[in-house]
């Protein structure tokens, strides 16, 4: 439903702001898999985590993997659908754990998702909330760009703000291409199988 509602631009053309943390995997743990998709949980795990012995790159492509498949690509898909129905958007990527936060987690979590919450309500004040929000009046305030074609959106740092482009593009088209691609491979594969 949504899916087609995205095809179709069946969107309402209001302005759109969306955005993701760096670090959105960081909470998730995969408590088990379907045995029937194991080959696809093979071949995403490859292109994140890969075969090697290293566990703190097999750690952070592992968070990174579900932060991609939960938040961020969903997003990215999100802001490419209301881009393409008309709509102003805007996207960002927030990556500053709030401290009080990054006293009750693990050191390796950056910032995770709905850590942007807590400054964005006011619930909590640190150095970014007194550095982004301190004059509403625009003086001292950094560019955001609309997300249109480019793909340019803003990434949101304790020590800087500055304009990026193509959010984790690699991964979303590994995500939404070549793993369908593999999908559509495999059961038809599998329907020759079975002939």
């Amino acid at each position: 439903p949504v899916d087609e509602l995205f095809r179709k631009h069946e969107l309402h053309a209001v302005p759109f702001m969306t955005g993701v943390n760096n670090d959105e995997g960081g909470w998730i743990l995969l408590l088990f898999c379907n045995p029937e998709a194991a080959f696809l949980r093979d071949v995403i795990a490859d292109e994140y985590i890969g075969n090697g012995d290293d566990r703190v790159k097999n750690r952070d492509g592992y968070t990174e993997m579900l932060g991609d498949l939960f938040f961020t690509i969903p997003a990215i898909k999100a802001a490419n659908a209301h881009r393409d129905a008309g709509a102003p958007v805007y996207l960002y990527e927030y990556q500053h754990p709030p401290k009080f936060l990054q006293q009750k987690r693990l050191s390796f979590v950056g910032s995770d998702h709905g850590d942007e919450i807590f400054i964005v309500l006011g619930f909590y004040h640190d150095e970014l909330l007194g550095e982004l929000c301190s004059s509403p009046d625009g003086h001292n305030l950094v560019h955001w760009p609309k997300y249109g074609a480019e793909e340019k959106y803003l990434a949101i740092g304790l020590k800087k703000q500055v304009t990026a482009q193509h959010l984790k593009k690699e991964r979303f088209v590994f995500l939404t291409q070549t793993v369908p691609e593999k999908i559509k491979q495999h059961e038809e594969n599998a329907e020759r199988n079975e002939l």
